[in-house]
């Protein structure tokens, strides 16, 4: 069983606790895009603080975005309709990035770029079981109201297990590395990963995380990141898969939690949730765009 069943970990805590790693990347060089990300994230979390008293749970968004029910989710990325609500809000890597930020560093190691992300690589060999899930992402760069594919970018994609345990840190998967995967966007800006539903452990929505480069040697080189952030699950679709075999210490977690009370999502999730669709017996596409 993951400690993650016991209480919330230090991600649930928001951009407050991760301001300091902020800075100190702004002063190593984010470039004009990271910096300015940085800059407005600062902004609004200043505002927000000053109004709601914040204790160091906020993240930054924009406050004035309007949420879908838990079964929503945006269109994806044939649909601009989100692209134009703004850029995808920047939050908290959390203490298992994987990216050198916080202990190992998954990024700068062969065999790291890879589309499916349910097994180890190098000298790891264990497979993550759980319902088959595609990450289909569209990475946008967003200037103004104009909205254009960034092809070229990379996303690093990574997110809990089964059991609630992050590889590389924690639980029976400490001594393994998958669930983590690097992909380059088309032309077009899409781009998508093979993966397994991860668990709701206690605390947090059901979610992964993920990290927007410019490049796929910067994301290699975990350098010129554009945006940190975290896509949502549906509720329905997480109940479904939580009723099947492997999944049953999530049920009680995400009976205590909604993404109201979340300390990610509860300042605004709609350019975060993803489009679900499938089934358990087939395996779901989670679709959403990624304007940065």
């Amino acid at each position: 069983m993951s400690h993650h069943d016991d209480q919330p970990e230090a991600h649930d805590l928001g951009l407050s606790h991760d301001l300091p790693q902020l800075v100190e990347r702004g002063r190593r060089g984010l470039g004009r895009r990271g910096l300015l990300g940085i800059v407005g994230g600062l902004g609004v979390a200043a505002v927000a603080g000053c109004a709601s008293g914040d204790t160091g749970a906020s993240t930054t968004s924009s406050p004035s975005r309007p949420d879908r029910p838990p079964g929503g989710g945006a269109p994806g990325a044939d649909s601009t309709v989100e692209v134009a609500d703004g850029e995808i809000p920047e939050e908290t890597a959390g203490p298992y990035p994987g990216d050198g930020s916080n202990g190992p560093n998954a990024l700068t190691e062969s065999g790291v770029v890879r589309q499916d992300i349910t097994g180890s690589f190098g000298s790891a060999s264990g497979v993550a079981e759980g319902i088959p899930v595609t990450v289909r992402l569209t990475v946008y760069d967003l200037n103004g109201d104009d909205a254009t594919p960034l092809a070229g970018a990379a996303v690093y994609l990574w997110h809990c297990d089964r059991a609630g345990s992050y590889s590389m840190y924690d639980g029976d998967a400490v001594d393994e590395n998958f669930l983590r995967g690097v992909q380059e966007a088309a032309e077009d800006g899409t781009l998508s990963f093979t993966t397994i539903f991860p668990a709701c452990y206690a605390g947090r929505w059901p979610h992964m995380h993920f990290e927007v480069y410019e490049s796929l040697d910067a994301a290699t080189s975990a350098t010129g990141k554009l945006r940190t952030s975290q896509l949502a699950l549906p509720q329905d679709v997480c109940e479904a898969v939580y009723a099947t075999e492997g999944y049953e210490q999530s049920v009680g977690n995400l009976a205590q939690v909604n993404l109201d009370t979340d300390g990610i999502f509860s300042d605004g999730y709609s350019l975060q949730m993803a489009k679900v669709t499938g089934s358990v017996a087939e395996g779901y596409v989670a679709t959403l765009n990624v304007p940065v």
